[in-house]
């Protein structure tokens, strides 16, 4: 238990300053390698862009995509009409392909795809190229269509490929809900658009009590069991905006966007009420759980989480199956 002066439980208000905590609950892997060594100095303006260039594209809806792609293809089909036979244009009617199939799908690639053989077709007929064969236009132009249509699945394929690596990356396998990693790019996010908008939020920290007991008493597989019973109830208990992640073991934190003190109150009521009904009723386990509203964004993820960390094991320390809130005033987040 950590040597602080316990804080006032069932949602008390509370103005203490920000804690340092160096008990055992507070987070492990405090060490951060340099950026400047780790990545480069050199290379971070290069990556920043094309990350930000990256984000507006993916941002762009599908049809702007396409719209892009097929003015892409039109200003290669022109500047291939113009140069006449002597140069090949094929590759630069490779990039808006390649690119609307990787931001907009395998559909629209397909869709300019085609467009680029025809307008590959339409620059052949206007630089008055010579074919001996009649047959011969027509069989270039099909095997450029079957390149652009290559590269449209190829490249659709990948980023699905991607897409869904990413997203097992970011989900807890066991339970199907968001892991650590995703909870703290979602937090972050969650902290930049509080300090822009002066937004408050909430975080829960939640550990099961007598966890250990079930796993040895009952089994590890009836543990996962509970593990999975506890990620519903959560997930059936909160809005559509809020995040409930498992950090590991069994523990559980819980993001509310945009959620002040008494907003915080009522998602903790009825969490707690659907935890008894569909947990503590099944299994010998009840919960402890540690709260925090930050009227100011505090400065950091691990800052975060440590706060309600700390009320955690302060909760767990007094008896446990308890709740503590407290309420970060305007000044005291930084």
């Amino acid at each position: 238990m950590p040597s602080t002066k316990p804080l006032p439980i069932r949602g008390s208000r509370c103005r203490t300053p920000a804690v340092t905590c160096a008990s055992s609950g507070a987070p492990r892997n405090e060490h951060r390698v340099p950026l400047g060594k780790a990545a480069g100095i050199g290379r971070r303006p290069v990556a920043a862009m094309n990350g930000r260039l990256s984000s507006h594209f993916k941002a762009m809806p599908p049809w702007a995509v396409i719209v892009l792609g097929l003015a892409l293809v039109a200003v290669a089909g022109v500047a291939d009409g113009v140069s006449g036979p002597q140069f090949s244009f094929s590759a630069f009617y490779l990039i808006p392909v390649v690119f609307t199939a990787w931001y907009a799908g395998r559909g629209a690639g397909i869709a300019v795809a085609v467009a680029g053989a025809v307008a590959w077709l339409a620059a052949d007929v206007a630089g008055k190229s010579y074919h001996k064969h009649a047959l011969t236009r027509i069989w270039n132009d099909a095997v450029e269509l079957s390149l652009f249509l290559s590269a449209a699945f190829v490249i659709s394929a990948l980023r699905g490929r991607l897409e869904r690596e990413e997203e097992q990356a970011r989900t807890d396998q066991l339970t199907g809900i968001a892991n650590r990693r995703r909870f703290n790019e979602l937090a972050g996010d969650e902290i930049r658009r509080s300090r822009r908008y002066r937004n408050s939020f909430s975080v829960m920290y939640i550990d099961i009590d007598n966890f250990k007991v079930v796993n040895d008493t009952m089994g590890h597989s009836e543990g996962d069991r509970l593990l999975r019973q506890v990620a519903a109830a959560i997930g059936g208990s909160i809005r559509e905006s809020d995040t409930v992640a498992r950090l590991g073991g069994d523990e559980f934190a819980l993001l509310l966007p945009e959620a002040g003190e008494d907003a915080a109150r009522s998602v903790a009521t009825k969490l707690r009420e659907r935890l008894k009904a569909e947990v503590e009723s099944r299994w010998p386990v009840t919960f402890s759980i540690g709260m925090v509203t930050y009227l100011d964004a505090p400065a950091t993820v691990d800052d975060m989480i440590r706060r309600a960390d700390l009320l955690m094991y302060q909760v767990k320390g007094g008896g446990k199956d308890e709740l503590r809130h407290e309420v970060v005033a305007r000044g005291e987040g930084e």
